[in-house]
């Protein structure tokens, strides 16, 4: 299979992608489906069936792509294979971080491979205050503007401070800013959402709270999940670090929280887990446990860096998702999510949308197919749109 373009053609805003060079075997073929004419006016266009899909409908229908079982511990992926280049050996890198435990745990992550897969090079950590760490009193929802996460480690790129950043890549806003990159997308971590109770060393479950219980979160993605798993609950708004929401937890404010899986595997703290959700009772957010990193798009020599810790299959995965994200409108406007993950020769595409206050939602599920797999995504953001409508919910669009 062909190697996914690292810039989906439906991405606006943003500057021309250089393609990666081809690793591994491949990815998902992007072919143009043909074109079909309108059943009536308003109606999606029906797709011909091609042999290669009917082939491989009958394969999945046979059972011949089993899901495989959620991903074990993945901190970092298999180090690249170290490469003196005199182009960059003895050479200084700035890489850019929010100040946060965990971002700079995950950042000096990729400082370390950076540096491994590229012998002589150095790596320095650049600590960059964003507007979302120095608010940390108002709901994430409710910030006037995007990015409150990256914008001021964007700038910072721009203004030549830095030579990349590492994000996490559910910060990301949809629109890639003109001149800017994402270069890679280093080996995806654990996905899922985790529940950590109250006396986490007892074990107790997700599903064995007792009625009315308190549960800290303040993603409206979540809530709108969990309140059809357990309408009882009551949902507190937490911010803060790990160790801050376990301590506000264990002092009483909560009976438990949820967090997502990859924060506390990479800060080596995946025993305080006591339930893990499956997909199909918790969609991660888009690009949730993957990390990106970004440079100056004219930036020959950051690329040529950042290039060696690119996993394809992480970068068809988020960007298949990211796809969706922008091709119903935004991420931020309306609780949503939605996952790829591998599926025999291709991916298995989750979404969900709804509104978090009354827990009506609709939700999306299917295999790509491997040959026209952003199609796909195009119109399964399409009828996640028009089964909002019909069900009377908001959408990202408004209409």
């Amino acid at each position: 299979m062909k190697k996914a373009n690292p810039n989906p053609k439906s991405v606006k805003k943003s500057a021309p992608q250089k393609p990666l060079a081809k690793k591994g075997k491949g990815a998902l073929k992007k072919t143009a489906r043909p074109a079909a004419p309108k059943k009536g006016d308003g109606a999606l266009p029906t797709i011909p069936a091609k042999p290669a899909r009917k082939k491989f409908a009958k394969a999945v229908a046979a059972g011949k792509f089993p899901a495989p079982a959620p991903s074990k511990k993945r901190t970092h992926g298999p180090a690249p294979k170290a490469v003196r280049d005199p182009a960059i050996a003895g050479k200084t890198l700035v890489l850019g971080s929010r100040g946060s435990l965990l971002a700079v745990t995950q950042s000096t992550m990729v400082k370390n491979l950076l540096e491994k897969a590229h012998p002589g090079l150095t790596v320095r950590l650049e600590i960059i205050k964003t507007s979302g760490d120095v608010d940390q009193g108002t709901a994430l929802d409710a910030f006037p503007a995007l990015g409150v996460f990256v914008k001021e480690i964007q700038n910072a790129l721009r203004d030549g401070r830095i030579d990349a950043a590492v994000h996490s890549l559910k910060d990301v806003p949809e629109d890639q800013p003109e001149g800017l990159l994402l270069a890679a997308f280093p080996q995806r971590e654990d996905a899922r959402d985790v529940f950590v109770s109250k006396g986490f060393k007892s074990g107790v479950k997700f599903t064995d709270l007792p009625q009315n219980a308190r549960v800290g979160t303040g993603s409206p993605r979540r809530i709108l999940q969990f309140r059809a798993l357990r309408p009882d609950l009551q949902f507190i708004p937490l911010r803060g670090n790990v160790d801050t929401r376990i301590a506000k937890m264990e002092s009483g404010e909560v009976d438990g929280i949820v967090l997502a899986a990859a924060g506390l595997r990479r800060l080596g703290k995946e025993s305080v887990i006591t339930h893990s959700f499956s997909f199909s009772d918790s969609i991660p957010a888009i690009g949730q446990a993957a990390l990106a990193l970004e440079c100056r798009a004219d930036d020959a020599f950051a690329i040529r860096v950042l290039e060696a810790l690119d996993d394809p299959e992480t970068r068809e995965a988020v960007e298949l998702e990211r796809q969706f994200m922008l091709a119903v409108g935004g991420g931020c406007k309306v609780p949503m999510a939605a996952h790829a993950y591998p599926y025999g020769d291709s991916y298995r595409f989750i979404a969900v949308m709804g509104d978090a206050k009354t827990g009506k939602f609709a939700r999306l599920e299917r295999v790509l197919d491997p040959e026209y797999a952003e199609e796909d995504v195009d119109e399964i953001a399409e009828e996640m749109l028009a089964a909002c409508r019909a069900k009377g919910l908001p959408t990202p669009r408004g209409d």
